[in-house]
């Protein structure tokens, strides 16, 4: 009986197991190309509030009177009655501390209106917690922008990414290569969100982050005026230290460019090239005054990496076709 069984069922497993041995050498070659994704970075900044302007008070005041009355015995303590009328009469007596207590009750109301008034100042400037927006704009391009590849990896090597000038070329320089190419753009995303100072850094690493764990390995990186470059790991190199092109061709190419931006930055909601194009056109004039901080990523960067379709759509699934 057993044996009726096991030769019933032995045509089963020989499928079984032949569809087991293809279902693993698929996922081991996906696994190789994933392996050889290298990734290129950019930028700096920081998100710190304007210092709020402080009062100094002006140095003197009024001093009271060393005698507070005439002479001695009933009446000579002319005061201020309406404060302390106990202390009218004694020397003078009443009358030096009514003086005392009325310029530390004028006092305190003085420095109490002044504090709520420098308050209401700083908050309709926007110093206490200003207004800072993130955004976040994404092109995927054809593999033939190759060129746009080159631009981006000299401008690493050489961009002065430790100033607020050098940062703001940085996005200009991105920005402006992007739009010289719109014959290769095929997808795009844009988003943008306004939040407070305290805020708006954790919301630009959550958006470098995101993008940074997609790459095996950062082999260009410049970042806050440190250089720094390399190659892939020796998973996806050959005896000779090279890249080893994987079997898949190349296919895209994407930039990611991150802002932190002190104000309201609205992007527009990617549909075509043409909103692509404005919202390029909108982050990349942003001032050096108002740019708080800046990354530019853009993946492959290593010369002979790929990025497939299949990896396009499966770690850029906001990306829309434009």
């Amino acid at each position: 009986m057993r044996n009726k069984i096991f030769s019933a069922i032995k045509p089963f497993l020989k499928s079984l197991f032949i569809f087991g041995l293809i279902f693993t050498l698929v996922l081991g070659n996906a696994s190789t190309a994933l392996a050889a994704r290298s990734g290129g970075r950019m930028g700096g900044g920081s998100f710190r509030a304007p210092s709020s302007r402080t009062y100094s008070a002006p140095s003197g005041g009024y001093r009271a009177p060393v005698g507070g009355g005439y002479g001695y015995g009933y009446g000579g303590g002319f005061g201020f009655p309406f404060l302390l009328p106990f202390f009218g009469f004694g020397g003078g007596f009443g009358g030096l501390f009514s003086i005392l207590i009325f310029i530390a009750i004028a006092n305190f109301l003085v420095r109490s209106f002044r504090s709520i008034g420098q308050s209401e100042e700083n908050q309709s400037l926007g110093y206490t917690n200003p207004k800072v927006s993130v955004g976040r704009v994404q092109v995927g391009l054809l593999a033939q922008a190759r060129s746009l590849q080159t631009e981006l990896n000299e401008l690493a090597r050489t961009a002065n990414t430790d100033s607020a000038t050098g940062r703001a070329q940085v996005l200009q320089e991105s920005t402006l290569a992007l739009l010289r190419h719109p014959e290769y753009w095929v997808y795009g995303s844009a988003t943008s969100q306004q939040t407070t100072m305290e805020t708006a850094e954790a919301k630009f690493n959550q958006f470098s982050l995101a993008e940074r764990s997609k790459f095996t390995e950062e082999t260009l990186w410049n970042y806050a005026g440190k250089l720094r470059q390399s190659d892939l790991k020796d998973t996806a190199s050959d005896s000779r230290g090279e890249l080893v092109k994987t079997e898949a061709p190349g296919e895209y190419i994407i930039v990611t460019i991150i802002t932190g931006v002190e104000g309201k930055l609205d992007l527009p909601t990617i549909n075509s090239s043409d909103d692509l194009r404005q919202a390029l056109r909108q982050i990349g004039g942003i001032s050096s005054d108002r740019l708080l901080a800046v990354e530019v990523l853009w993946t492959p960067q290593a010369e002979g990496d790929t990025l497939t379709s299949d990896d396009l759509l499966a770690e850029y699934p906001d990306l829309k076709l434009v």
